[in-house]
């Protein structure tokens, strides 16, 4: 850098306080409104997690020669050749001035100060009992073999100090142990996705990787850094969407876009489900958008519906008319009154309307055209209770009104025009 030394050059370069984004900075508390004892990064693949735990270590070991810290991974292989040895490690964070030593064979880093780290492995987690620590970095707990088991024999060990702390780095997974110390209030929590950090990562790789698994289960646990819940009593699974997700429809016979209208506009009501979905000449049912929408009055919901049929060219307009049928048809007419629109009225309860919908998935006859994160939470958390995550399952509604009006219902004559 122009009118630095190289020692100087070197200094701003890895001065990490600098530079740091927020989800790498520890915060001032937990909270639980105290001192935290736990600070859980949670973040998507490439967010900066390795270097905001080793930088952590670093200020922690170059401030206290007492300082006795525990360095927790998957495998042994994993802690040597990431949270150690690895570009974002331990060893890569360090100024040339700031002595520190790494003894492969005796799984231990030295400071010059006198401040110490070994490493452990969460396949044995029998190897903390015993040893005493200040401090702790536990690195993608998520996948740990035995999380549970190595997580407590840790706790026991973290008695050295005034104020034992540990930080945890991982990419979130549902296990019990993460909701645990999320809900745990001497935990402080900071998140961040993969282009949180994109500054840092090569630009073809965070295309590439968004562009690919953008919304997907995967790519909202991987790269946004979300724990993705089950629900035992689901009709539909994560799995079982990811299993039925394509990049595109091909040519479509017939398409409808379904409505699931509000009984109000006022706060707190439910949105207006508005799903489209299309069936391919050999009887494949295709969804292709949700436009679901909340807090808008009857004009604006019609006038959004109204121009996604537009816009797909879609066939018929159907619409759920329990709630005052003549209205949702008025509505609608005068938002467009070419669009013919088809009355749907619900005679079961919103489960059992919904099974037959959910058969159809089970048996590869219904895809996504794409990911539909907001939709599928709703499908993924719908059960018995006719709810999702304790709300209307507006846009799944939609999605089963618009499925039963290409398959159980009269299928009408087939499309001239394709999609």
């Amino acid at each position: 850098m122009l009118g630095l030394s190289q020692g100087e050059a070197e200094a701003f370069r890895t001065d990490f306080g600098t530079f740091a984004h927020r989800h790498q900075r520890p915060p001032a508390q937990a909270h639980g409104g105290r001192d935290w004892m736990t600070w859980l990064i949670l973040g998507g693949r490439g967010a900066g997690k390795t270097r905001a735990g080793a930088e952590w270590v670093r200020k922690l070991a170059l401030a206290d020669g007492k300082a006795r810290i525990a360095l927790i991974g998957e495998t042994e292989h994993e802690v040597r050749s990431v949270m150690v040895e690895g570009v974002s490690g331990l060893m890569a964070v360090h100024r040339r001035d700031e002595k520190v030593q790494w003894f492969p064979t005796r799984r231990r880093l030295e400071w010059e100060n006198g401040a110490v780290a070994e490493i452990f492995s969460a396949e044995n987690h029998e190897a903390l009992r015993g040893p005493q620590f200040s401090a702790a970095w536990c690195d993608e707990l998520a996948k740990w073999r035995h999380a549970e088991a190595t997580f407590d024999m840790l706790q026991f060990g973290l008695r050295l100090g005034h104020r034992p702390r540990q930080v945890v780095t991982t990419t979130p997974r549902p296990i019990a142990l993460l909701k645990r110390l999320i809900g745990d209030p001497a935990t402080a929590v900071t998140r961040a996705g993969t282009v949180a950090n994109a500054g840092n990562l090569a630009p073809a790789f965070v295309e590439h990787i968004v562009a690919r698994y953008g919304g997907t289960r995967l790519g909202r646990q991987e790269i946004d850094g979300e724990i993705i819940e089950e629900r035992n009593d689901a009709l539909w699974t994560r799995a079982g969407l990811e299993g039925c997700r394509v990049a595109a429809a091909p040519p479509l016979m017939r398409i409808v876009v379904a409505v699931d209208p509000p009984a109000s506009a006022r706060k707190g009501a439910d949105a207006c489900g508005i799903v489209a979905c299309g069936r391919a000449e050999d009887g494949t049912i295709y969804v292709l958008e949700d436009a679901t929408a909340s807090r808008l009055t009857p004009q604006g919901w019609a006038t959004k519906a109204v121009a996604l049929w537009r816009r797909l060219e879609a066939d018929v307009l159907v619409a759920e008319v329990n709630q005052g049928g003549d209205m949702v048809k008025a509505v609608i007419g005068k938002a467009d009154p070419e669009v013919p629109v088809e009355a749907m009225h619900a005679t079961r309860g919103k489960y059992f309307r919904a099974e037959p919908v959910s058969q159809l998935y089970e048996q590869g006859r219904v895809k996504h055209a794409g990911a539909f994160p907001a939709l599928e939470d709703e499908m993924c958390d719908f059960g018995l209770d006719g709810l999702s995550s304790g709300r209307s399952p507006d846009r799944l509604d939609a999605l089963v009104w618009a499925v039963s009006a290409l398959t159980f219902a009269a299928r009408g004559r087939p499309r001239v025009r394709g999609l």
